[in-house]
């Protein structure tokens, strides 16, 4: 049996390049594959490989003081669904041109986290003065979302500098705003960022889309699907996920997407039966 992995957390990591050389080397031994990336303020992956494979793999980042506190996220899915092992150091844990402020407990000044069904108690307390607030690419929330979620207009995450400045947020600036991504780490950094410019009540929630699946699935607040970054493209949480998307060609729901042009991941929403047939869809 084979999985996917997926798992971040932020803490200060003294030798990036040390850690890059001892992941390569476990990550090998194990067989796994799938992209880690190492800053100095944190560590962040996603594997897949075999089920006793990645549980070792666990074991082992579980005895490493830096490490010990990571939550993983599991899912359906194999090594073969990434191309490769990569492992890389980067100067950021997530490209942004802004990081928050590290120590060993974790991201300073962030958003307060919620479990998923805190989710649900806020919302049931504050009604409409609670806004979902996707902190993802546009092209990810075509096919799966928190219901009346801000949406923003940016195709990768370091647009969110300047998109956060813009007056059409500033009537959300009060309320309380829930920032979701996929697994937790683009959240935990925009939700930081958001303090920063002028929002005053900011949650995250903890674990992502993913850890909120595993509790609702498809009973609660999201709709649709999770893209994934791999070749699974996306993922469902039970047989009652929905397609939310409508394709470009023939207009029916689907959340099946295609590469338009060769810029990486500038994503068109075509059925797999009009993909099939190669008809083209509006540029």
């Amino acid at each position: 049996m084979e999985k996917i992995i997926l798992y971040y957390i932020f803490v200060p990591i003294a030798d990036p390049t040390t850690v890059m050389f001892w992941q390569k080397a476990l990550c090998e031994k194990l067989g796994l594959k799938g992209r880690i990336l190492i800053s100095g303020k944190g560590i962040n992956g996603t594997l897949g490989g075999n089920l006793k494979s990645l549980k070792a793999y666990r074991k082992i980042m579980n005895e490493h003081p830096l490490f010990s506190k990571i939550v993983y996220k599991w899912s359906d899915g194999k090594a073969d669904d990434f191309p490769k092992l990569s492992i890389k150091v980067k100067s950021e844990t997530v490209t942004l041109g802004w990081e928050p402020n590290v120590t060993t407990d974790g991201v300073i000044g962030g958003g307060k986290h919620l479990k998923p069904e805190q989710v649900h108690e806020l919302v049931k307390d504050f009604g409409d003065d609670v806004v979902f607030f996707d902190g993802r690419n546009k092209y990810e929330a075509q096919i799966g979302k928190f219901k009346n979620a801000v949406v923003p207009d940016v195709n990768s995450f370091k647009e969110y500098i300047a998109e956060l400045d813009k007056p059409e947020y500033d009537e959300i600036k009060k309320k309380k705003v829930v920032t979701y991504c996929t697994g937790g780490i683009r959240c935990e950094t925009l939700s930081a960022l958001m303090i920063e410019k002028g929002f005053e009540d900011v949650y995250q929630i903890d674990g992502g889309i993913v850890k909120y699946g595993e509790k609702f699935a498809d009973e609660g607040y999201w709709e649709g699907k999770l893209f994934v970054f791999d070749k699974r493209m996306k993922l469902a949480f039970s047989d009652k996920s929905k397609d939310i998307a409508v394709c470009e060609v023939c207009g029916i729901n689907t959340s099946h997407q295609v590469n338009s042009t060769n810029i990486r991941r500038r994503l068109h929403i075509v059925c797999e039966n009009c993909t099939s047939k190669n008809l083209v869809f509006a540029e």
